[in-house]
């Protein structure tokens, strides 16, 4: 299969990149061998970048000498075989800055994705000037991220198409708002080259027949060949491809967020023995029935022919 990362990105994102879970052992370090085996099932499986760092990262709760040994792990192991956009937010503008100049210094990645800033709820002026802040303090592309249900507040589509036509090096929107309206606001104005990603594995193939530009997924965690299929048969404009492998794995992408994030996607990773359910407080691991659901759920998904 063909995927976006054969070919140079100059600077956008678009195809599937996944949000990398940062994998635990049972006595709470970070699992570098169950993150170097999920790294590798990402290249293998045909994901377009990786993401790490972002919210399903558990990065909150990370120190920083977690946070420099889990990228790296990543970094050596990928090699330069995928691009890498790496998660880089906050709520404390000036701290965020300060990352951004030494993550851009110490890591070789090819863009970052920052969230929204959180608990604060600024107004939209503050959003605005957050991030027009922060772009003096990398040259990287840089991908902006509205996500209302964890940061308390929405980036209007006025927001994100002033951030836009502004600032070129602002590459593409991650939008899980849960609103299409909103996207197609987005959609309609958008400057040339502006990529809008859904932030929400549901919304994907949805938002692909609007005009996406592709996916940053949670599920693409534990399963990126069906999810990078999926992706990958909507933007080539294969629809009724697209559509039954959407109405497979629906059943999936819901059960992983019945109990929060990512401890759904850590239990389905275990059931796949690619890494333990360990996540760490306040965050709880998936019950045991929901486990259950999700083996079930698993052993019903239809094995993929080759493309």
């Amino acid at each position: 299969m063909n995927r976006l990362s054969d070919t140079p990105l100059s600077g956008r994102f678009g195809g599937l990149g996944v949000a990398l879970i940062t994998p635990f052992t049972a006595d709470g370090a970070v699992d570098v061998a169950a993150l170097k085996r999920l790294t590798h099932s990402q290249i293998d499986g045909g994901v377009d970048y990786l993401v790490p760092m972002g919210t399903t990262a558990e990065s909150a709760t990370l120190t920083a000498g977690e946070l420099q040994q889990a990228v790296e792990v990543i970094l050596e192991e990928n090699a330069g075989q995928l691009p890498v956009l790496l998660g880089c937010g906050g709520n404390d503008t000036l701290a965020v800055a300060q990352k951004l100049t030494e993550y851009t210094r110490k890591w070789p990645v090819d863009g970052f994705l920052s969230v929204s800033p959180y608990y604060n709820r600024p107004t939209q002026e503050g959003i605005y000037q957050h991030y027009k802040y922060l772009l003096d303090y990398t040259d990287k592309p840089f991908v902006i991220y509205n996500v209302p249900p964890r940061t308390g507040s929405n980036m209007t589509a006025e927001t994100t198409l002033r951030l836009a036509h502004d600032f070129p090096r602002i590459v593409a929107v991650k939008e899980a708002s849960g609103s299409l309206e909103q996207s197609m606001d987005i959609l309609q104005h958008k400057p040339e080259g502006f990529s809008v990603l859904s932030g929400d594995d549901l919304l994907a193939f949805p938002g692909i027949a609007l005009g996406f530009d592709g996916l940053i997924s949670v599920i693409g965690n534990a399963l990126p060949t069906h999810t990078s299929r999926l992706v990958h048969l909507a933007l080539s404009q294969d629809m009724a491809g697209a559509r039954i492998l959407h109405s497979q794995l629906k059943p999936l992408m819901q059960l992983i967020f019945r109990e929060g994030n990512p401890a759904g996607v850590k239990a389905l990773l275990e059931c796949l023995r690619i890494t333990g359910p360990q996540v760490r407080l306040p965050l709880v691991a998936a019950s045991s029935r929901l486990r259950q659901d999700l083996e079930a759920a698993l052993a019903a998904l239809p094995q993929l022919q080759p493309a």
